[in-house]
């Protein structure tokens, strides 16, 4: 239906513009010497034109068409309202613009430059409002966060931060059908975690290994699909502001641990998801009296103390340790201390 629309609206003006020129020109072809015949012909010629044109124009623009659907999933509410808004005001700015090109140059020359104006200014408009339009919806007082919708996969959407894929219960939780839908690792924390597995300290190199293996494995995980956001946000030059942006962005609910990342989410109005405290109320690794292998990474503050690490990066802080640094000992948890940053185990060699 669009294509043929577009024929005949095409065809109409080519024919027009055929019988115009036709007929203002005589005798430009030797099967047309006066104005009626030329103008007959022009005409006929213009619609011929017209036709296979008008086929052409029209595909192009149902292909366009058929593609708005998914630019539109992919585009925010926010980005719409403010792409309408700078497309509006480059057209009004355009026309402005070429008014003195139709008044003071010739009318073959005047009227496609004015076009050109319109036409690109209403371009640069819709870009540069898509482009801010966080930053001109907020200064207007507008909300600019995008609600939570179902995905693909029937569930919700989560963003992953890189203390929630070190900690690596999320991936239990997905196992466990506690969490379903779709998963975005935004692509700043993946080269954090490759930034961390490359360290030159065997405990962060481990950390950063173990984050890579738990993003790796959810994606094999039933009911949840994982997706990785390229977008790097250079408005928000510190890594959680980049977190809280895409997660507002994406109507996301934020996983990770860390405690301060949280309550500045929580502030803003996005849901959280704690894998830790999760796995604390049920329970959280080690506890008093049980008695693991770990490896002595360094000294700790205070004098004779040896500090370990947890594979999943918790710290503990183990009594006369100091001279075992590099070596692999059995402890036993003497307690544990709930911290802004997580927990805290203290233990002692097991006798």
């Amino acid at each position: 239906m669009v294509i043929e629309a577009v024929r005949l609206v095409v065809t109409l003006a080519a024919t027009a513009a055929g019988f115009s020129i036709g007929r203002a020109a005589p005798g430009w072809t030797e099967a047309a010497t006066d104005p009626e015949s030329a103008a007959v012909f022009g005409a006929m010629l213009g619609a011929g034109i017209g036709y296979v044109a008008g086929g052409l124009i029209g595909r192009l623009i149902r292909r366009g068409i058929d593609r708005v659907p998914a630019v539109a999933d992919r585009t925010t509410g926010a980005q719409l309202f403010a792409g309408a808004f700078g497309f509006v005001a480059g057209l009004l700015v355009g026309a402005v613009a070429a008014i003195p090109a139709i008044f003071l140059l010739p009318e073959v020359l005047g009227w496609p430059l004015g076009a050109l104006f319109v036409i690109v200014l209403a371009s640069v408009g819709a870009r540069v409002f898509t482009a801010r339009s966080e930053d001109l919806l907020a200064a207007a007082g507008l909300a600019t966060r995008r609600p939570t919708r179902p995905t693909e996969t029937g569930g919700r959407r989560y963003v992953v931060d890189t203390s929630a894929a070190i900690d690596g219960r999320i991936l239990e939780l997905a196992r466990g059908g506690l969490l379903r839908g779709e998963i975005i690792l935004p692509g700043f924390v993946v080269d954090e975690l490759q930034g961390i597995a490359d360290s030159g300290q065997v405990h962060r190199r481990r950390r950063g290994r173990r984050g890579l293996d738990v993003l790796d494995a959810l994606s094999a995980v039933t009911g949840v699909h994982t997706t990785v956001d390229e977008r790097t946000f250079p408005g928000h030059p510190e890594v959680d502001a980049k977190l809280l942006a895409l997660a507002e962005d994406q109507g996301a609910t934020l996983v990770t641990t860390d405690h301060n990342l949280a309550k500045a989410a929580g502030l803003r109005g996005i849901e959280i998801l704690d894998p830790q405290a999760i796995g604390e109320s049920l329970r959280s690794g080690p506890m008093a009296g049980d008695v693991v292998s770990l490896v002595v990474e360094k000294t700790g503050t205070e004098p004779g103390q040896g500090v370990g690490y947890l594979d999943d990066g918790t710290m503990v802080v183990i009594e006369d340790a100091a001279s075992l640094v590099g070596r692999t000992i059995e402890i036993e948890i003497a307690g544990a201390l709930r911290t802004s940053i997580g927990r805290l185990l203290f233990a002692k060699r097991a006798a």
